[in-house]
């Protein structure tokens, strides 16, 4: 795993958690990281941070509409 450095203004009042959270969860949400992966990235558990997307605004269920669709063409 690669391992980045990040300069933060003060003025924003993050956590190093919260951080964690708002780049899994944006990775997560664009179908480049897993859950599995996304948490580990974090630190938490699966549950723990599915628990937590909601709080940024991501849905658990990340499905694209147009995957939905064909499913249901072919079910």
């Amino acid at each position: 795993m690669k391992v980045l450095t990040l300069n933060i203004p003060d003025s924003l009042d993050l956590d190093d958690l919260q951080v964690a959270m708002i780049v899994a969860s944006r990775l997560y949400e664009q179908g480049k990281l897993s859950l599995g992966q996304a948490a580990e990235m974090t630190g938490l558990s699966k549950r723990t941070f599915a628990e937590l997307l909601g709080t940024y605004e991501v849905s658990i269920f990340n499905y694209p509409a147009a995957d939905l669709a064909s499913d249901g063409t072919n079910a």
